[in-house]
């Protein structure tokens, strides 16, 4: 609900539940009821409109912070009247000027576009109407919350343990998180949800705020002791970074935006229709990479085995990672010079991609376009496109190499259109269907907004040349996983670790946003290759099922029984495939930490995929039943268990009767509210069931 009456800044004065059919009236009585005047304030209510500021007597966090180029400081704040608005059932669009002691300063334009899942979205942009030009250090979203969204989530991480969830009270004072790594990083917010206290998975109302884009950014929540809460987004931009001459135009980052009075999982369910509608990506095949088979260890001789291995499995794409390019031998070098290494590839790739399609599967290929190792030809031809300075004579970098490599200025045209074409270059020659596009350190020299509105347009015309090539956003892992990137690939890297136990918690929070068939997932070896951590091979394979699932692991060398295994998976995957990439999410508030319930939903309820998982050894004999909420509580379903190897390991002297006698049926409302009898299994490990609805 917008007030854009008059020529005031509108205010925006509700989003949340429908509020049905309203008589204007009521709207009008509601917009000029104002508000108390507090002692010690100012002399008139203090309503904060879309851009609320000192002009209107509000105290806050400033949406707006720009100056004439050359200017004093003003002596007045500055002065913003809307000037026009257009809207329709579900967008309105607000034009304004914005002006200062010195005349017309920027024309505005704020968009909120409602979707039909019932996610909001606010855009804006700001063109310089002054003759000097101006300069633009912040133009954000702010949005009202209500008193009652006391408590807060937002997200952290580090490298290989994305999206920890943190929870708090919200407090008096800004709760702001600056990224300023050039891209969201391991340690995004990525979502920040403020909520009434206690709200959980399937209980409480929450309003959630996510930046859609991939360089730096603020966002948070602003609490004021007036009364006034805000969730805020911003892209984060550095004095001068955005100066506009006149006429100019920025376009401010989206902010996505969406309420729930289900909880979380209310969230998920408007998010997950509306980035699949905005991510490009149908196909979903089940993926082999050769990262933790092979490492470096690029042989045509040792390659074809897994070629053939992954063929008998029933793998659908074969990912060639990283290693394959004119002097890569390390992670310490080679990096910008994408051509095939002529001394471990004489024929080039076609050995391998050829025996790769022949066996019927699709050839994927890693790459790393934005960055640039100082030992490569690239930095030897052109040093002034690493965004460093490597002229020191004691052999110092300034910044310090990260990971032994610097970004490459994708802002410069000339290394930009470099890029683009060696890329394109590999695409004619060879069938490739998907790169694996990686990005593996912070970026911390030049202008984070420039280049990474470089990198976008790097990829889109990328895609624009060869549409058929379907791309992952992997960013050591998880550190790019946004909605900016989201409408330009097809697929993202969760997390660098294949640790089935910190999976679980990754993917479980990684999808309160992103829908799980965007969320790469595979199967690693018995001993995972970053913790060191084993994991029985059930647990490694319910966990890869729930995302875009493939295997990480050197098969050749796994036993013919877990070939075995790992070949009814892979059909296990396609079997559910449909259910996998539409179904809708659900999670348990569980009484214990030491579990997690989650499912898949069929859109029409007709079937689902349960997982209990066990994170630690019970806190009590008998554990608590299942609980599924989210079936029709009038239908009756089928439940069994889905084979994926050995059963998990059970201390138990006999399983529920009804898992022994191989499945239940009961209706969708005992499921949700009694629930079902669960074994008694040991810590990291998991039950996958299978309910189909039958009356």
């Amino acid at each position: 609900m917008l007030d854009t009456r008059g020529t005031a800044v509108p205010r925006l004065l509700h989003w949340g539940p429908d509020l049905g059919a309203v008589e204007p009236e009521s709207l009008t009585a509601l917009a000029d009821a104002g508000a108390a005047i507090a002692p010690s304030s100012p002399d008139s209510p203090v309503l904060p409109s879309i851009f609320a500021s000192p002009a209107e007597g509000f105290s806050g966090f400033p949406a707006l912070v720009v100056r004439r180029a050359g200017a004093p400081f003003g002596r007045l704040p500055l002065r913003i009247r809307q000037t026009a608005v257009t809207a329709d059932d579900t967008s309105v669009s607000v034009q304004l000027e914005c002006a200062d002691d010195h005349g017309a300063l920027l024309a505005l334009a704020w968009r909120a576009v409602l979707s039909a899942e019932g996610v909001l979205t606010i855009g804006m942009d700001a063109r310089s109407l002054a003759p000097e030009g101006v300069e633009l250090h912040r133009l954000a979203a702010a949005v009202p919350v209500p008193a009652r969204a006391a408590e807060l989530l937002d997200f952290t991480g580090l490298w290989a343990g994305e999206r920890r969830p943190q929870r708090g009270a919200v407090r008096d004072g800004l709760h702001l998180r600056e990224q300023r790594r050039g891209r969201p990083g391991h340690d995004a917010p990525y979502l920040t949800v403020v909520g009434t206290p206690g709200f959980g998975f399937r209980s409480g109302e929450v309003w959630a705020l996510h930046h859609a884009f991939s360089g730096n950014s603020t966002t948070g929540v602003e609490a004021l002791p007036t009364g006034h809460r805000r969730l805020l987004a911003a892209e984060l931009l550095e004095p001068g970074e955005i100066v506009l001459g006149p006429g100019e135009v920025y376009t401010a980052p989206d902010a996505i935006l969406a309420w729930s009075d289900r909880g979380l999982d209310g969230l998920s369910e408007r998010f997950h229709p509306f980035v699949r509608a905005l991510s490009p990506a149908t196909h979903r095949p089940v993926v082999l990479n050769t990262w933790e088979a092979v490492y470096f260890d690029h042989e045509l001789e040792r390659l074809l085995p897994l070629v053939d291995a992954a063929a008998d499995l029933g793998i659908e794409r074969f990912v060639l990672d990283d290693g394959w390019f004119h002097g890569r031998t390390d992670d310490r070098r080679a990096l910008g010079d994408w051509t095939v290494d002529p001394e471990r590839w004489p024929a080039g790739l076609h050995p391998l991609v050829d025996a790769v399609v022949a066996r019927g599967m699709e050839f994927g290929l890693w790459v790393e376009p934005e960055m640039v190792s100082p030992d490569s030809r690239l930095a030897r031809e052109h040093p002034d496109w690493m965004l460093a300075d490597v002229s020191d004579q004691a052999g110092a970098h300034h910044p310090p190499t990260w990971r032994f490599q610097h970004t490459l200025d994708l802002t410069i045209p000339a290394a930009r259109a470099h890029v683009l074409e060696a890329l394109c270059a590999l695409l004619d020659e060879y069938p490739i269907a998907f790169l694996k596009w990686d990005h593996n350190r912070d970026q911390h020299a030049g202008s984070a907004a420039a280049h990474t509105r470089a990198v976008y347009a790097l990829i889109d015309e990328l895609r624009a040349r060869h549409p058929q090539v379907a791309i992952e956003s992997c960013a050591s892992g998880g550190a790019r996983v946004d909605l900016g990137i989201a409408r330009r690939v097809h697929r993202f890297w969760t997390s660098d670790t294949n640790d089935a136990l910190d999976r679980q918690r990754i993917q479980r929070y990684s999808a309160l946003l992103m829908p799980p068939e965007l969320l790469g997932g595979h199967v690693g070896a018995p001993r995972a290759h970053i913790t060191g951590r084993r994991h029985d091979l059930s647990f490694r394979l319910a966990t890869a099922l729930f995302g875009s699932a493939g295997i990480e692991w050197d098969v050749t060398a796994a036993s013919d029984d877990d070939r075995d295994v790992l070949r009814d998976w892979v059909a296990t995957v396609k079997r559910f495939r449909e259910l996998l990439t539409t179904g809708t999410t659900v999670r348990t508030d569980e009484p214990t930490d030491d579990r997690y319930v989650h499912a898949l939903v069929s859109p029409g309820a007709d079937e689902a995929l349960i997982a209990l998982v066990t994170l630690a050894t019970a806190a009590v004999a008998v554990p608590a039943p299942l609980r599924l909420p989210g079936l029709d509580p009038n239908r009756r379903y089928r439940i069994e268990p889905v084979a994926l190897g050995a059963a998990p390991h059970a201390v138990q002297d006999a399983p529920p009767a009804w898992l022994a006698a191989g499945g239940i049926t009961v209706s969708g409302a005992l499921l949700a509210e009694l629930g079902l009898p669960v074994p008694l299994l040991g810590p990291e490990q998991a039950l996958v069931l299978h309910a189909v609805a039958v009356g």
